[in-house]
């Protein structure tokens, strides 16, 4: 036999090996999702972290054993009693991590998988559904201008591709208010066999959003409550659930930290980055802006998100003039930024480059800050992106002056305050026979 025949050999050999091994790997993929009661894979533009983690949050008060994955801001595994584990990845991610977590979490009594969607591109967002999560219920949380590159320019363009995730025979849970939007998705998931639940914001009360200690949205909100009407949890206890639940690492909460002398609150808003879901924000929370504070905006870009820079800074003169008395800019794109903003009509008086053209230390960015609040009180909205050197260090500055009061959300995930009622039941059964028992005797709401 020829030395190029003996090779070819060893090649058929290999693919033949690896094509035996990813089809076991898959029929097993398979085998373990078909254990599971419930299947939901959570899309859309906004929110998307923060509805995974309340819909577990609902699943768990209700006596499912639940896991749910993040894939967002800090990507996390949250386990059946809510305990968090951080997804450690060499280089960047990849949505062959959903078999992954599936292979090594999936186990025993789990009954619901909540599982949010890593992929941006159509092709991949479909086979995301169709081979790794095969949900019976998927949510589209909204549609708004983003990616735009991948998805399409429209936001009909965009709702079409996220769409693919849609089950086929199964539903679909979107809080899209606009109702044009709302009913392509429907004609989408009709498309597929599919029904559509509108979870309608206007269902929740202000009273249902006391229990939340950060910045919520009914959307979300809604959202949870569908999913709760559907899996038989009262609504009592899906949002005593939801109340429980880890935040994600982006979301906003409000406190205010002594800055050279001056009260700061700061508003860490860098989740959202969109064009809507920013003016909504400030919307929400102008009110609590202390009276004539100085607010500044911090435009925190990227070099690898230049969409979002030359979003943000037709919108800073566009729709946030009237919010912001200055601007910050930290990372990237310093000069086009800057440039863009003062031919829209935003005054270069305004501006302040502490970005990449400077790189500054962390007592210049705080002198900076000092020196443009006019008087006793200033607000800080960082925006756009979390990670560049100038926001990691203010981020982490503001994370040391909290001192004890800091904690992450692991450690908030494994506080026994935070625990289901279904989480306790199963402790103490799993006291009893040394292992995790499925949940009985759902409470159903009436009506």
């Amino acid at each position: 036999m020829t030395r190029a025949a003996v090779g070819l050999l060893i090649l058929v050999v290999v693919a033949g090996a690896l094509l035996c091994y990813w089809r076991l790997s898959i029929r097993g993929h398979h085998r373990r999702l078909r254990q599971l009661d419930m299947r939901v894979h959570v899309n859309g533009i906004r929110g998307k972290s923060t509805v995974t983690r309340l819909v577990g949050g609902v699943l768990r008060e209700g006596g499912y054993v639940t896991v749910a994955k993040t894939t967002g801001s800090a990507a996390r595994v949250i386990g059946p009693r809510g305990e968090e584990t951080p997804i450690f990845r060499r280089g960047a991610a990849n949505i062959n991590e959903q078999i992954d977590v599936v292979a090594e979490h999936i186990v025993g009594d789990v009954e619901a998988l909540i599982i949010e969607c890593m992929a941006v591109r159509p092709l991949y967002q479909e086979y995301s559904q169709e081979y790794m999560v095969r949900s019976d219920v998927t949510i589209i949380t909204n549609v708004r201008e983003d990616h735009q590159e991948e998805m399409g320019e429209t936001l009909e363009e965009i709702a079409d591709s996220m769409a693919v995730t849609i089950p086929r025979g199964g539903i679909v849970i979107t809080a899209e208010d606009r109702e044009y939007l709302r009913e392509r998705l429907r004609k989408r998931a009709e498309e597929r066999g599919s029904r559509l639940i509108y979870a309608d914001p206007d269902d929740v009360d202000d009273e249902d959003m006391r229990g939340f200690d950060y910045l919520q949205f009914k959307s979300n909100v809604a959202i949870g409550l569908a999913i709760a009407r559907m899996a038989g949890v009262s609504r009592q206890a899906a949002l005593e659930g939801m109340w429980k639940s880890v935040p994600d690492v982006g979301v906003v909460r409000l406190r205010s930290y002594d800055v050279r002398g001056k009260s700061v609150l700061w508003v860490p808003m860098f989740a959202a980055n969109d064009r809507e879901s920013v003016a909504l924000t400030f919307a929400t929370l102008q009110a609590q802006f202390p009276p004539d504070a100085t607010v500044i905006g911090i435009l925190n870009n990227r070099r690898d998100r230049g969409r979002r820079a030359e979003l943000f800074a037709h919108m800073v003169p566009d729709d946030l003039s009237g919010y912001l008395d200055h601007v910050i800019t930290f990372g990237a794109y310093e000069e086009t930024v800057t440039k863009t903003m003062v031919e829209r009509g935003y005054g270069r008086e305004r501006i302040h480059q502490r970005g990449e053209t400077v790189s500054p230390t962390l007592d210049q960015i705080l002198d900076t800050v000092a020196d443009l609040i006019d008087g006793p009180a200033g607000v800080l909205v960082g925006m756009i992106n979390i990670h560049t050197d100038q926001a990691e260090l203010l981020i982490d500055h503001f994370a040391e002056l909290r001192g004890a009061d800091h904690r992450s959300e692991i450690d908030e995930s494994r506080d026994p305050r935070r625990a289901s009622i279904g989480v306790s039941r199963l402790r103490r059964a799993g006291a009893h026979h040394g292992r995790v028992p499925a949940p009985a005797g759902r409470e159903v709401e009436a009506g």
